[in-house]
């Protein structure tokens, strides 16, 4: 008997098949094609050849939650035990699940808003949860607190937010933590916030983590990736930091799921941390990408939706086609060589608002060559 008798294969792997069996640019998974970092590679063998090679401890060595309290009392104010409240784990995918299990019993409702990075749900559901969709407002994708009131019952127990968003590029303002932060206070919910994509946010705009709020903070779990920032999704490293309380919990499940992560790679980030200019320098290189990006699509038919973080950038194609964007993503690998992900495949309900996600996350030749193709359509 199946936990997910409707789950099949994702949609990033089904656009990333058929972008290699067409020859196309790959623009549809959330990865660089360029490589991370030669300083942290060196900080990693130099690790391995010191002899970190057997396990770390089951929340992490210390160095590493160190760095990483550090950070956050540098970026957003809030001081965070290393020893209690911060776990490292294998990828932030892998956070957001420990999260979900730690707290999710059978007939538990969790608020989910749609377009929804894609393991949200399947994470509920097979952990005996209840998802409740709330679609964000297109074209700007922004929250509409009331709506969210009025879905909360006697058995809502969790809301998840992802900020900045995947899939589309957009981001939480101070304005939606304060709306949240009386929610929680109100009906006593947890928070489960997907921050991946911290360090990728543009425009002079300010990330609105989670541990800006000290009341917000007590109730939550908020999850990270190293993958997504330092450009090496591959190595599958991430962290979780929520109170003690909560930290307790979620390392009783964390021990039975991993017990720990890769040595080496905590000891060659822990080093790499000692330098903020590593990921302080982060918001102003994807912003260039993003930016040259946006120039270089500006001489096709798509039209660009704004965003202002992550590595993706969103796309209608209303004066290109009217096919569902399932179809238009299919024929725009087979026939034009270049590979999206067509936004319907974020809701559970396929709503098709004509929009293509790209990654921009390349190197400008790789970029270039996208863009000389879709110009054609």
């Amino acid at each position: 008997m199946s936990k997910l008798p409707n789950t099949g294969t994702t949609i990033f792997t089904v656009m990333s098949a058929l972008a290699t069996a067409h020859k196309a640019i790959n623009l549809s998974q959330g990865f660089p094609d360029f490589d991370c970092s030669d300083e942290l590679k060196a900080l990693v063998n130099d690790a391995m050849q010191q002899g970190h090679n057997q396990y770390a401890p089951m929340p992490g060595i210390m160095p590493l939650r160190e760095a990483i309290s550090e950070k956050i009392g540098k970026l957003y104010g809030q001081h965070v035990d290393p020893d209690t409240e911060i776990t490292i784990t294998p990828g932030g995918t892998y956070a957001i699940f420990t999260a979900i299990a730690t707290c999710i019993q059978p007939g538990d409702e969790v608020i989910i808003f749609e377009p929804a990075y894609d393991s949200y749900i399947p994470n509920v559901l097979v952990n005996g949860g209840t998802p409740v969709l709330i679609p964000l407002s297109f074209p700007d994708y922004h929250i509409n607190w009331a709506l969210v009131r009025s879905k909360i019952t006697s058995h809502t127990k969790m809301i998840m937010l992802n900020t900045p968003h995947n899939p589309t590029g957009t981001i939480l303002r101070a304005a939606d933590l304060q709306e949240l932060e009386k929610l929680v206070a109100e009906f006593n919910l947890l928070v489960l916030s997907d921050e991946v994509y911290e360090h990728l946010i543009y425009d002079g705009e300010t990330h609105q983590s989670i541990l800006r709020y000290p009341a917000l903070f007590r109730n939550s779990f908020v999850t990270f990736s190293f993958g997504k920032v330092f450009h090496n999704t591959g190595w599958k490293m991430g962290y979780c930091v929520a109170p003690a309380h909560l930290t307790q919990e979620y390392r009783k499940v964390h021990q039975y799921l991993c017990f720990s992560v890769n040595t080496p790679m905590q000891y060659g980030l822990a080093a790499f941390l000692k330098k903020p200019e590593h990921y302080l320098s982060l918001p102003a290189f994807y912003q260039e990408k993003r930016d040259y990006f946006l120039k270089l699509m500006a001489q096709t038919r798509f039209t660009p939706l704004k965003g202002q973080g992550s590595y993706f950038q969103l796309m209608q194609y209303e004066r290109i086609s009217q096919e569902g964007d399932k179809e238009f993503a299919t024929r725009m690998t087979q026939e034009f060589g270049v590979a999206g992900i067509p936004i319907s495949a974020f809701y559970q309900n396929g709503k098709d608002d004509h929009v293509i996600r790209f990654c921009f996350a390349k190197k400008k030749a790789t970029l270039e060559q996208a863009v000389e193709r879709l110009i054609k359509m």
